[in-house]
């Protein structure tokens, strides 16, 4: 079933709007900068997502890349977030830096292999859902 398996990230406050996220028993934090009320203590969640998006896509690349038998050397991904405005969506750049000694030919494979990632495809979704419900914690 790979990614279709239902998965889940908790996020629990820790003070202010800096919350710990737990992930398969892996710990994050995330919050806000200084100047939008946070302490800056982790990255703001858009930022989560623009890292979600970039991880994705290297790892994608490099296991296509492994299944090749392609050694990319340094390879880092790199992505832009703008976000929503009234009268726009958001969006995202991403740039591949990789070594010069890439063929022409590897360096176009690679790029249609990035947006074949799954965060990647996701973002893409026109129909995207999302489902809300509150549930109340017991004291």
């Amino acid at each position: 079933m790979g990614d279709e398996v239902v998965r889940s990230v908790i996020a629990r406050r820790r003070q202010g709007y800096e919350h710990e996220l737990e992930i398969r028993g892996h710990r994050l934090v995330a919050d806000e900068p200084e100047d939008s009320g946070g302490t800056d203590a982790g990255p703001r969640p858009t930022e989560l997502l623009a890292a979600s998006l970039a991880s994705c896509t290297a790892i994608t690349i490099e296991m296509y890349a492994d299944r090749k038998g392609w050694d990319l050397g340094d390879v880092a991904v790199e992505v832009g977030f703008s976000p929503p405005f009234p009268d726009s969506p958001p969006s995202f750049e991403l740039k591949i830096h990789a070594p010069a000694e890439l063929s022409d030919e590897q360096r176009e494979r690679i790029l249609v292999i990035a947006g074949k990632c799954p965060v990647h495809r996701t973002l893409q979704e026109q129909d995207l859902k999302i489902e809300n419900s509150f549930e109340t914690i017991e004291a």
